[in-house]
């Protein structure tokens, strides 16, 4: 029998996170308020930014306006990934609790059940946060068609960066079974770095930021095209429009790991 389209798999997951959804909203005020308070502490951090841009007049060549759309692009595509598939952090927990065991017991693929799973929009805070960082620091930006697809390009291959490392870091819990700091070194890790200029790394950080764990292809090389700029480093101009293919080759890899950690896995016993 044929597997499901891929509209299907959409369909089941989106079923999946409104019964979560719906769970969470019987208590509003609980909801609103983690949301809100989500929002101000992610927001902290740009503030910390932008008192240290109080006493400097750029960072490694950037203004604060510049460094912004670092920060903005590199979170929001972050927000998108951690708000999508955020639960499939937790996949050592479930292997430990016998959890799995039972998701695979049901007609709906794994990974779909996992990253679905617990979903709740209480991360809209960090998303509505970074939206904003991200909108101001766009008024900064000489504008063309083709910029306006970089961008575009830019965040929702971002996301798919950052989901490709959620769900491949993660699978290493298949083997582990509590390795969830050091999949955040990655993820989260991965984030904080692409928010501040990468030229202020030697350049071996940038290669391994580049060809190991492509989180430069998150925002940095885009970036540059929207700034208009050319990298310190001296990399080929053809990396400021390579993102999509970083993305694809990231979920590509994360996704083969995650058949060889589900083959690999074999029940808690429980």
């Amino acid at each position: 029998m044929a597997s499901p389209e891929p509209a299907q798999h959409l369909r089941t997951y989106a079923q999946i996170a409104w019964l979560w959804i719906r769970a969470a909203w019987q208590y509003p005020t609980s909801f609103v308020l983690l949301a809100v308070g989500n929002g101000l502490i992610t927001g902290l951090d740009f503030v910390g930014l932008w008192i240290m841009f109080a006493h400097l007049d750029d960072l490694a060549g950037f203004t604060l306006h510049e460094v912004a759309l670092l920060y903005g692009s590199a979170s929001l595509a972050l927000a998108v990934a951690d708000t999508a598939i955020g639960s499939v952090e937790r996949i050592g927990t479930y292997i430990r609790t016998g959890r799995l065991d039972q998701m695979m017991t049901k007609p709906v693929p794994l990974l779909v059940q996992v990253c679905a799973d617990q979903f709740t929009l209480r991360r809209l805070g960090r998303l509505t946060q970074a939206t904003v960082v991200f909108g101001w620091a766009c008024t900064y930006v000489d504008w063309t068609p083709l910029r306006v697809l970089v961008a575009v390009s830019m965040l929702v291959s971002g996301a798919m960066v950052f989901f490709g490392l959620f769900v491949g870091f993660s699978c290493v819990q298949f083997w582990t079974t509590d390795a969830t700091e050091f999949a955040n070194a990655f993820t989260y890790g991965g984030a904080t770095v692409t928010q501040y200029p990468l030229n202020i790394f030697p350049r071996e950080v940038m290669v391994g930021l580049t060809f190991v764990i492509p989180v430069a292809f998150v925002n940095w090389y885009p970036c540059l095209h929207l700034l208009g700029r050319t990298d310190p480093y001296g990399t080929p101009e053809a990396f400021q429009f390579a993102s999509p293919l970083a993305g694809v080759l990231t979920m590509a890899a994360a996704l083969l790991v995650w058949r060889t950690g589900v083959r690999h896995y074999t029940s808690t016993g429980s």
